[in-house]
């Protein structure tokens, strides 16, 4: 009796076109990523009405901001242990399903601590249901083009935050008890489960954990779809022997190889966290602090946030041609540079153009980094691995704000946008000089794609 030894899963699904499968996962995965940018904001647009309503203080509202933030690792690495150990798509699906949950809990929240509560169970979600959905893209699509779909799919998902602000102008002046609606606006992502049934778990998790015949058993019916809709697809190049895999968990980072692109991958999210939010939390305030009008101040930051879903698309059209480790070191320069001029002006038409570049690149870096991240790690250490490194960069916003703050009061604005430029220029110079090239593998997966298409049996067998 023969048994397959390996289901050569990676190069399989390198040499396949892009077929309705992939469409079909790309569009599930943009729905979720879609209500986690809608719900990522709701929070901070009900504050004002709620912390008038519930007569809370502005250090409740700075407790809460602050909270979700850890709320956001935790969610990161326990659903990259669980992603690692469960699967891709069930992980995925349940974490999905947690911050809708909890979403649909602040409709009913009672005081501010409940509505915080509530919103760090949330944000846990949230952030948890990202990482999984970064690495499941990472290792559903070829590697020639996963990064043009990852970034394809913030496109699509990034489109939730106007949405959300949209919906809440129109609702939230309703009635007193209508900024509820906000959230139960969130709750939409349950829907997600009407695409359950179309995805498939990543073969390569099923290799990895040695379950072969499901691994077999998923490519084929990817692989026969993909023959129905283009042809006899070419001949797969043959597995790489690889080392003996190490046991999933976090007895993972005694491992150099899974150790070091953690740490460097936790640089590069925690650089961008504080440099992203730091901008974007902080822009209208202190323009305000420092005389312009509140509303001039929110109409600027809105206008400046346009360039947002463009810098998606830019990053979707960079990402596969280009090394991405040098596409993330010019975004970041770009960033820092332009962040720095929007602090040192105070002209109306620069400030929305500075405004305006770092919201594109800030976008297209982050479409990059997912993209990146998930490269680093083979298949038994990516989700944990990634997670880690994300939950990493949104707990490090849980002082951001606070050393943002003191960098105001005691030196002043203009100081502020230079340490933002400094953190993402610190991140740019460690990925300069440390980040891994990825570029020759996905080369070389494109050119095996490439080659003269030949019919290929269905399963691998010694």
């Amino acid at each position: 009796m023969q048994h397959i030894r390996t289901t050569n899963a990676a190069n399989r699904l390198d040499r396949l076109p892009i077929s309705k499968f992939h469409k079909t996962t790309l569009l599930a995965v943009a729905f979720a990523y879609f209500f986690e940018f809608a719900d990522i904001n709701t929070f901070a647009i009900t504050a004002p009405v709620v912390r008038e309503q519930w007569s809370a203080e502005v250090n409740d509202i700075a407790y809460v901001t602050s909270t979700s933030f850890v709320g956001m690792f935790i969610g990161a690495v326990v659903a990259g242990g669980l992603a690692d150990r469960l699967g891709r798509k069930r992980t995925l699906t349940w974490t999905t399903l947690w911050f809708t949950l909890w979403s649909f809990a602040c409709v009913f929240a009672w005081d501010i601590w409940s509505l915080g509560v509530f919103r760090v169970l949330t944000s846990a979600g949230l952030s948890a249901m990202t990482v999984v959905a970064v690495v499941y893209i990472s290792e559903l699509f070829p590697s020639a083009r996963r990064g043009k779909f990852q970034a394809y799919a913030i496109v699509i998902g990034i489109c939730g935050t106007p949405a959300t602000n949209l919906i809440a102008s129109a609702v939230v002046p309703m009635a007193d008890w209508s900024w509820r609606l906000v959230y139960l606006w969130g709750t939409l992502g349950v829907f997600f489960l009407l695409f359950v049934r179309k995805l498939e778990e990543s073969p390569q998790w099923l290799e990895a954990r040695g379950r072969h015949e499901e691994a077999e058993a998923v490519l084929a019916r990817i692989e026969a779809s993909a023959s129905a809709e283009h042809g006899a697809l070419p001949e797969a190049r043959e597995p790489v022997p690889q080392a003996p895999a190490v046991k999933p968990g976090l007895g993972m980072l005694k491992d150099k190889k899974f150790l070091y692109p953690t740490i460097l991958l936790s640089v590069l999210w925690v650089t961008q966290t504080i440099g992203f939010f730091g901008y974007s939390s902080w822009a209208p305030t202190l323009l305000a602090a420092e005389g312009v009008s509140v509303e001039d101040s929110i109409f600027y930051v809105a206008l400046t946030t346009v360039g947002a879903p463009l810098g998606s698309f830019l990053a979707a059209m960079v990402t596969d041609r280009f090394e991405r480790k040098w596409c993330l070191v010019v975004f970041g320069v770009v960033i820092a540079a332009a962040g720095l001029m929007y602090g040192l002006t105070f002209t109306p038409v620069l400030i929305v153009v500075f405004g305006f570049l770092v919201n594109l690149f800030e976008r297209g870096y982050t479409a990059l980094a997912y993209a990146y991240s998930p490269e680093l790690f083979n298949t038994s250490g990516r989700s944990l691995g990634t997670s880690i490194a994300y939950g990493l960069g949104r707990l490090s916003n849980a002082v951001g704000p606070l050393m943002i703050a003191g960098i105001y009061n005691g030196i002043g604005y203009e100081a502020v946008f230079m340490f933002i430029a400094g953190t993402w220029t610190l991140g740019a110079l460690v990925l300069a000089f440390f980040g891994p090239a990825t570029r020759r593998q996905r080369l070389a997966a494109a050119s095996e794609a490439d080659t003269p298409t030949r019919s290929r049996p269905a399963a691998t067998t010694p």
